[in-house]
This record gives structure tokens, sequence and C-alpha cells, in this order.
């Protein structure tokens, strides 16, 4: 095979796979989560990011529609509700994203059938 067909061909194989980086992103009952999103239990995800980071993913990847308020503020904890105004039975009604030990978690709050 000639180099530039070489050259072509692994040119070829890096786009196809460029696309499945993007896809890296958990997703839970419908609710999109930080890329290296882990899951400790049922519903309890550990986030790789720092609790300000988690935040500014979730304001820009759920815009203003998506209410959010604070539900704990205290030395060492820091929490913050975000609620799904579309939610439908079986999906996401709410994030709970919190702080505690330096370590960033997200609870996935599901709507009851």
């Amino acid at each position: 095979m000639p180099r530039i067909a070489r050259y072509k061909a692994a040119l070829v194989a890096v786009l196809a796979l460029v696309p499945g980086l993007a896809l890296a992103e958990v997703k839970v009952a419908g609710a999109l989560l930080p890329d290296g999103a882990e899951k400790v239990s049922e519903n309890r995800y550990r986030v790789p990011k720092t609790y300000d980071e988690t935040l500014k993913f979730f304001r820009q990847t759920y815009g203003a529609r998506y209410t959010r308020r604070p539900i704990a503020d205290q030395p060492g904890v820091k929490a913050m509700h975000i609620e799904n105004p579309d939610a439908k039975p079986g999906q996401w009604e709410g994030l709970n994203v919190y702080e505690l030990k330096g370590e960033t978690r997200v609870f996935v709050l599901l709507k009851g059938r």
C-alpha cells in the first residue's frame, strides 16, 4: 500500500474514533453526568471534577429552564438541587450535586410512576 493511502486510512480510523470520545459522558435515567462519573451506589455517582466545575458542567448542559436551589451550605458541605421541568415517570426528576470531605457526588432522583 502506498504511503499516502496508509496515511489516509490511518486518518479515517482516527476520525472514526473521535466521535466516540464525545460519548464518554454517563447517562442515568436520561440525565447527563460529567465525564468520568462512576457509580458508587444506586443512583449515586462520584464525579472526578470539583464541586464548582460540576455545577458549571450542569449550567452548560441544562440551561435556565432547569431551576437550581441550594439545599445545604454548612462548613465542609455544599449542595445544590437541579430540577427537571420535563420529568416523566422513570426519568430523572432532579439532581443533587454535593461536596463532602473534598469529594463531589451526584444523586439522581427518579420520578415515580
